[in-house]
C-alpha cells in the first residue's frame, strides 16, 4: 500500500504536467545570466511579491542567509525569534559563515515576540555591542498565520528605529492562501499585502506549492546584487537551473490555490482525532497540524502509524502536514491508525505543549 507521507510538504513528487514543463524548459547558463526560464521565474516573483528584483536558490536556508549576508556585515546583528528557523535549524549559518550575531528572543504561540522585548534587544550605538540591523519575522509559522496587525506592528517598529525587516516566508503563499479564504480575496493579492511590509522575502518553491527544488529572494536591485555575490560564494550557482525554475513556474501557475484544499484536509485531520484520549490537538490554520501525546507514548505512536503505512514525524508532540501528494482517503487512513492506537494502547493524560520544530 502506498505510504501516507505526512511528514512535511517538502515531499512531494513533480506532477505530470510539472515534468512536461520541466522537460519543455528553455535553458542557459544561468552563472551567465542568460538562462531564459530562470529570469522568467525571477522576474515573475518579484512582481509577485512587489519587489525591484529576485534570486533564484537552490534552497530556503541558502535564501535566508544570503538575504541575512545582505542586510548585515560582519559584527552586525539581527533580532530573531528563539525557535525562528532562521536561528534554530539553518545550521547556525549567519555566525559561521557571516559573522552576524543573533539576538533570539521568546516567542508566544503564535510566534510573536513583543515590541517591547524587540525594543530593549536593539544595541546602543557603542563599541561594546554589535550593530542591530535586523528583524527576522517568519509566515506562516508552525501552520499559523501571522495576523497583519502584527507584522504592520513590527514593521513600523523596525523602520522607526533604522532596523530593515527580512520576512522567511517558507509558506508564505498557504498564509496568503488562508487569509484569501477568511477576507473572501484573491491569494496573489493578499500575498502582497504580506511582502509590501518587508524589505526582503524568501519565497518556497518546494514545500506546499510542490516543486522538487528551489527558493527564490525577494528585494531591491541593490539587496539582490548583494544577494548574487553572496550566493556565489556559498556555492549556489546552478548553470542549467531553468529546469527547476520551470517547475517552480508551473506551481505558481497551477498549484497556489490547491493550498487551500492542503488546509480543508488537515482540518479533516485535527477534527477526526480531537477529543480521543491522552491526545491534545492543535489544529493550525494552515497545513500543518500538532498532536501531543500523553505518557510519553509519541513514539510508540509514530511505530503505530508506521506500520500502517503513515509516516509522520515528532516525539512528545507529533506534526502530520498535509500537501499535494496527499488526499482524503490517505487523511482517513492516518484518522484510523490514530484510533486504533488509542483504543489498544490508550493514554490518559494531556501532553505537555509543544515547541516549534523544524521544516
Amino acid at each position: 500500500m502506498k505510504p501516507v507521507d505526512l511528514r512535511s510538504d517538502t515531499v512531494t513528487q513533480p506532477t505530470p504536467a510539472m515534468r512536461l514543463a520541466m522537460l519543455a524548459a528553455p535553458l542557459g547558463d544561468d552563472v551567465f545570466g542568460d538562462n531564459p526560464s530562470v529570469l522568467l521565474l525571477q522576474e515573475r516573483i518579484a512582481a509577485l511579491t512587489g519587489k525591484q528584483a529576485a534570486l533564484f536558490m537552490p534552497t530556503g536556508t541558502q535564501s535566508n542567509l544570503c538575504a541575512l549576508m545582505a542586510h548585515c556585515q560582519r559584527g552586525d546583528e539581527y533580532l530573531v525569534g528563539q525557535n525562528a528557523h532562521t536561528y534554530r535549524y539553518e545550521g547556525g549559518g549567519a555566525a559561521v559563515l557571516g559573522s552576524i550575531q543573533p539576538q533570539p528572543l521568546p516567542q508566544d504561540a503564535q510566534g510573536q515576540m513583543s515590541l517591547a522585548d524587540l525594543a530593549a534587544a536593539i544595541k546602543p550605538d557603542d563599541a561594546h555591542f554589535a550593530r542591530t540591523r535586523l528583524l527576522a519575522l517568519e509566515n506562516t509559522w508552525n501552520g499559523l498565520r501571522m495576523s497583519m496587525e502584527y507584522l504592520q506592528q513590527a514593521a513600523e517598529f523596525a523602520r522607526q528605529r533604522g532596523l530593515a525587516v527580512h520576512l522567511d516566508g517558507a509558506r508564505v503563499m498557504n498564509a496568503a492562501v488562508d487569509q484569501a479564504v477568511a477576507l473572501g480575496g484573491d491569494a496573489f493579492t493578499e500575498l502582497r499585502a504580506i511582502t509590501d511590509l518587508f524589505d526582503s522575502v524568501s519565497v518556497c518553491f518546494s514545500k506546499g506549492l510542490g516543486a522538487p527544488v528551489g527558493s527564490a529572494l525577494c528585494g531591491s536591485h541593490e539587496l539582490i546584487q548583494k544577494a548574487h555575490r553572496c550566493r556565489k560564494m556559498l556555492g549556489g550557482g546552478m548553470r542549467q537551473s531553468g529546469v527547476l525554475a520551470a517547475a517552480a513556474l508551473h506551481a505558481l501557475d497551477h498549484h497556489v490555490h490547491q493550498l487551500a484544499r492542503d488546509h480543508v484536509l488537515a482540518k479533516r485531520l485535527a477534527d477526526g482525532v480531537r477529543g480521543l484520549p491522552g491526545l491534545s490537538v492543535c489544529s493550525a490554520q494552515t497545513n500543518i497540524v500538532f498532536v501531543d501525546v500523553a505518557g510519553g507514548r509519541g513514539p510508540a505512536l509514530l511505530e503505530h502509524l508506521k506500520r500502517d503505512n503513515v509516516l509522520a514525524t515528532g516525539v512528545s508532540s507529533l506534526r502530520f502536514v498535509t500537501h499535494l501528494d496527499v488526499d482524503e482517503a490517505g487523511i482517513d487512513r492516518a484518522m484510523a491508525s490514530v484510533r486504533s492506537f488509542v483504543e489498544t494502547a490508550g493514554a490518559d493524560a494531556l501532553a505537555p505543549a509543544r515547541s516549534g520544530g523544524p521544516y
